[in-house]
């Protein structure tokens, strides 16, 4: 059996992601040329009739949106760009010890690296949350306390696939899981 285990952890480039910075743009844009075409005069979107808007306060108001949605957008992009949360767990049996590794924003905490001990931890705790906001997440439990997430951010994975991945660390490291009934 491997004395080494990785999991790898999905960041800023989802699906959902791409999807919600081109439809966000989209809009943003179609406001903005709604709002000049208003101003101009001259229509720059086919098959509106904008010029029919008073610039103010329509047309103002029609660019403001367009451009907080186009800054909204490109911030998006950027954080698809740089590939913000992404990383790995590495469990290392070998050594004793496991490394958090994700990526942040550009600058100097760009890289976020964090090393425990096995000897360290205490258990895998399990957080299940239903309702508006669902969480389903796994934590490392450190012997003086501290929770460190090992799952990632967005979607909440499968109860099946939570417990499943929670046992299979815990044994892995030989801990105890928490938070499972």
């Amino acid at each position: 059996m491997s004395q080494i285990k990785t999991d790898k952890i999905l960041g800023s480039r989802r699906i959902s992601n791409y999807f919600w910075a081109t439809i966000i743009f989209l809009g943003g844009l179609s406001f903005f040329l709604v709002g000049l075409s208003s101003y101009f005069k001259i229509e720059f979107l086919p098959f509106t009739r904008s010029t029919d808007l008073l610039f103010l306060p329509q047309g103002i108001i029609m660019t403001f949106y367009g451009t907080t949605a186009i800054l909204i957008s490109i911030f998006l992009w950027l954080t698809i760009i740089w590939n913000v949360g992404s990383g790995y767990n590495e469990f290392n049996r070998d050594i004793g010890l496991i490394t958090i590794f994700r990526l942040g924003f550009p600058g100097k905490n760009r890289i976020l690296k964090l090393n425990y001990k096995i000897n360290e931890i205490y258990s895998i705790k399990v957080n299940i949350q239903d309702g508006l906001t669902p969480k389903r997440e796994i934590y490392l439990k450190t012997k003086d306390q501290r929770e460190i997430p090992l799952t990632r951010v967005g979607q909440p994975m499968l109860l099946s696939e939570l417990e499943e991945r929670a046992a299979t660390l815990a044994k892995f490291l030989g801990v105890i899981v928490e938070g499972v009934s």
